[in-house]
């Protein structure tokens, strides 16, 4: 088959499970890799074998994806499980994230590259605070497409009614949080029902399993439309006797789609020039799309450097000034005045926390004022400065370009996760400079 962007973007899916403790994530994560028989059999034994150990009959498929020590002892999840799996008509890599509420920021971690987010919930329970916590943070991170799927159907008898309420409320609540893409399906993690093969105590259902829908759910986006946005990585310049005036720039393509001939700006510098060629897996190429890892030529010989951005399209203004939306993932607070690294794309700058504006209650979504800082697992609104410019996207118009780290500048740890807003006027990111011995 013929590469193209199209088939490219569309063949790989990648999702994230989310939902209250004992929903049963884990549970319909085993079987979701069981029933597509993604399972190797060594693995299934050690299940088996864990299982009987601990007195039970069946596997626990749980355990296929609990992998850490402490989350068997406890039966929870503690850590972000990735997996790989694949079927007949898509490759999949998905996110297990943690339910309990202390694990918030690792649920952040696994959305933000997800596409696709399946929140469970307990037909028992219905929506419950966990679950409009998930939902808040999947809109918080752009998530397009969210499922809800309603488990443990088999302990409501399968009831229609049961499953049709918890469906209105969750669909009426994540619109209201401008999530426009929201499924339904009814299931049992446990007993396998609409989860990889259609259920027989379910006749009153008639949409697609939990499989067919993540195998069938539109993915990608129209790459042509979308804004070119290239991260300097590496810089080649061989010298050889067989290259001696070879210039290229390394990295990895963000998103959009780059051609031979293309006008492009290198940021922040702001110099214009046009792409004179692209090399992907030691050959030339006319054409390069995200997320593909190339080499660009450029027709003009500029100064460029890593973490420099070539873009085409509409190109972001480059700032010192930077609002945002950020999640706090370290113990340790952060504070208007603390002095750390943002690490954007390729790009690694100092900067100053100018302002917590305020936190934002994450089950209701008010912004509560008056904040002092930011403790770990909160969600809020940051100002900040840096001490060189950056040119960011809107996170809502790029997740790539628009997203960044706060890093602490004495050990390297990553502190928070940011989404950019709009940024401020560029004058006046140049009549307050940073300190400039803060390190």
């Amino acid at each position: 088959m013929t590469t193209t962007p199209e088939t490219t973007a569309t063949s790989l899916l990648r999702f994230a499970t989310a939902g209250s403790v004992d929903d049963g994530k884990s549970t319909l994560v085993g079987r979701l890799l069981h029933d597509s028989k993604s399972v190797l059999a060594d693995q299934l034994e050690a299940v088996e074998h864990a299982s009987r150990s601990r007195g039970q009959e069946a596997p626990d498929l749980a355990l296929l994806t609990d992998g850490l020590r402490a989350e068997r002892e406890q039966g929870i999840t503690i850590d972000v499980a990735y997996r790989y799996f694949a079927t007949a008509r898509r490759r999949f890599i998905l996110a297990d994230t943690p339910g309990h509420v202390q694990y918030t920021r690792n649920m952040v971690t696994g959305a933000s590259t997800a596409e696709l987010a399946v929140v469970l919930v307990d037909a028992r329970n219905g929506v419950v605070e966990q679950t409009r916590r998930h939902a808040a943070v999947a809109a918080l991170l752009r998530v397009p497409h969210v499922v809800l799927a309603v488990n443990k159907m088999d302990l409501v008898e399968y009831a229609e009614p049961v499953f049709a309420a918890i469906a209105e409320e969750f669909t009426s609540y994540a619109a209201s949080l401008g999530v426009k893409d929201v499924v339904a399906v009814p299931i049992s993690a446990l007993a396998g029902d609409n989860v990889v093969e259609p259920s027989a105590h379910m006749d009153w259902y008639g949409g697609p399993t939990l499989l067919e829908h993540l195998e069938t759910v539109p993915v990608g986006s129209d790459h042509s439309s979308e804004p070119a946005r290239f991260p300097v990585q590496y810089v080649i310049r061989p010298q050889t006797e067989a290259h001696p005036d070879y210039r290229g720039y390394a990295g990895q393509l963000a998103s959009g789609v780059l051609r031979v001939g293309d006008p492009v700006t290198v940021l922040p510098s702001g110099h214009t020039t046009t792409v004179a060629g692209i090399d992907a897996l030691g050959r030339e190429t006319d054409i390069a799309w995200a997320p593909q890892s190339v080499t660009v030529r450029l027709a003009e010989d500029i100064d460029v450097s890593r973490g420099d951005l070539i873009a085409a399209g509409p190109a972001p203004v480059p700032t010192k000034d930077i609002e945002a939306t950020v999640c706090h993932l370290n113990e340790r607070a952060l504070r208007p005045g603390a002095k750390v690294l943002l690490k954007h794309t390729t790009r690694t700058v100092r900067a100053l926390v100018k302002e917590v504006s305020y936190r934002i209650d994450i089950d209701t979504l008010e912004q509560r004022s008056g904040a002092d800082g930011l403790e770990v697992n909160d969600i809020g609104h940051v100002v900040l400065r840096t001490a060189e410019p950056l040119a960011l996207d809107s996170y809502t118009d790029n997740r790539r370009t628009g997203s960044f780290l706060l890093i602490d500048p004495a050990d390297g740890t990553t502190l928070t996760a940011g989404m950019a807003g709009e940024a401020f006027d560029t004058v006046r990111a140049t009549t307050e400079p940073i300190e400039e011995d803060w390190v």
